[in-house]
């Protein structure tokens, strides 16, 4: 029987697709047979992250009643299935999330964990996706108005009785103006998860239609989202070390050609 977890966020903007689609990938890299929904019926993107857009047969499909759930399951990168929600403006207006709860019964026993990547906010789409799901992640930025609305989804979660695993701080750059890991802690109540650092290569990667955590596993992001998916699996992971050089040190390294 499959686990579900819903990816959540209180604001939009966060990075919620990219890591739920990273995340889920780097699960399969733990031996994990993992089944990722795009849940955000209305700005779907999670198909364009995992280098899948275009399909014929999607969430929307299912959810409109048009399509059986079976027909919108497909092969993602290193294993992953994907779910995508799709563009149509018809289907999504004819999609009934309340299907939603059915749909998931019927992929259970086909995967160790279901991702469920939620809208954002606590709109409909958004409690129909906490409500269904079994554990919950949020997902925030460092900044107090993604904090301020991440409290919210955490009250919506307690009340439908969502099992909140802890939160991922995602595109941090370590600067002064930013709330601490321990601040955004004691503030949401809730455990960190990890720390996803600003990293330039999730928008290269993104470009190519290919997560990061395969296009670029060296890159710093990919590192923390490894060790995410080390800590939901109860896995060990040792991160490989990512050396930065200063410009003063590559400046010396020009003048004397490379030594140290």
């Amino acid at each position: 029987m499959a686990i579900t977890i819903a990816i959540a966020s209180g604001k939009g903007g966060t990075g919620k697709t990219t890591t739920s689609a990273n995340l889920s990938v780097a699960l399969t890299k733990f031996g994990k047979d993992v089944i990722v929904l795009d849940l955000d019926i209305a700005m779907a993107n999670l198909e364009l992250v995992m280098g899948l857009d275009g399909k014929s047969i999607t969430l929307n499909d299912v959810l409109a009643g048009r399509a059986d759930i079976m027909d919108a399951i497909y092969d993602g990168p290193n294993g992953v299935k994907v779910v995508p929600a799709g563009i149509s403006l018809d289907a999504f207006r004819k999609a009934k999330p309340e299907r939603l709860a059915d749909v998931l019964t019927k992929l259970y026993g086909m995967c160790d964990i279901m991702i469920l990547d939620c809208p954002a906010g606590i709109g409909k789409e958004a409690l129909t996706a906490i409500s269904a799901a079994e554990h919950l992640i949020l997902l925030v930025n460092p900044e107090i108005s993604s904090i301020s609305d991440a409290l919210k989804v955490v009250a919506i979660s307690k009340r439908f009785e969502t099992n909140i695993l802890g939160a991922i701080i995602n595109r941090a750059s370590l600067e002064d103006t930013e709330l601490s890991s321990k601040a955004i802690e004691t503030i949401l109540e809730v455990p960190i998860l990890g720390i996803i650092p600003e990293d330039p290569n999730i928008r290269r990667s993104a470009a190519f239609g290919e997560p990061i955590v395969l296009k670029y596993p060296d890159s710093p992001a990919s590192q923390a989202i490894m060790q995410i998916a080390a800590k939901l699996t109860g896995k060990e992971y040792v991160p490989k070390k990512t050396e930065e050089k200063s410009l003063v040190k590559k400046f010396i390294k020009g003048l004397f050609g490379g030594k140290k």
